[in-house]
């Protein structure tokens, strides 16, 4: 990874099991590894960790931000068309928060690779459930994200 010690990714996901109204931020502590590219990382098992050492700096959220800030697991898919009733309900019977397309994969990467990545979902809809509800905020919830981006960049350096 050219040097880089720590990675932080924000990516847009939909909600599985709200834990508020959307838009908010999961930091997400563990992801379902489907189909996709975390396979090629590492041997087969049902989940990509994050790094527990960043856990524990970052806790159980960030309080006090424009958008909430919660931990939970993800489901990382990459083929939306995947998304269908029975696997919604799947993620939700374990406790999933959201849906997202690359935590699985980075989560795999680095620890493969031996450095340190936080993933981060911003969860700006309910699948398309509720008609047009992929409304992310202002400048498409830049502000917001970059608001969790030094939040999360105070704790953990």
């Amino acid at each position: 990874m050219s040097g880089c010690r720590l990675l932080l990714s924000i990516t847009s996901a939909g909600s599985i099991t709200p834990v508020a109204d959307p838009p908010y931020f999961v930091i997400i502590d563990r992801a379902l590894r489907d189909e996709g590219t975390s396979h090629y990382y590492l041997p087969p098992a049902r989940w990509s960790p994050a790094p527990p050492q960043l856990l524990a700096r970052l806790g159980d959220g960030v309080p006090g931000l424009g958008q909430p800030v919660v931990t939970g697991s993800t489901w990382t898919t990459d083929a939306p068309y995947r998304e269908t009733a029975e696997a919604i309900a799947q993620a939700e019977s374990l406790g999933i928060v959201a849906v997202e397309m690359e935590a699985a994969a980075l989560y795999a990467f680095a620890s493969a690779r031996e450095f340190d990545v936080v993933c981060v979902a911003h969860v700006t809809n309910a699948m398309a459930a509720d008609g047009d509800d992929f409304e992310k905020g202002d400048a498409d919830g830049a502000h917001d994200a970059l608001e969790v981006v030094a939040a999360l960049i105070g704790r953990l350096c």
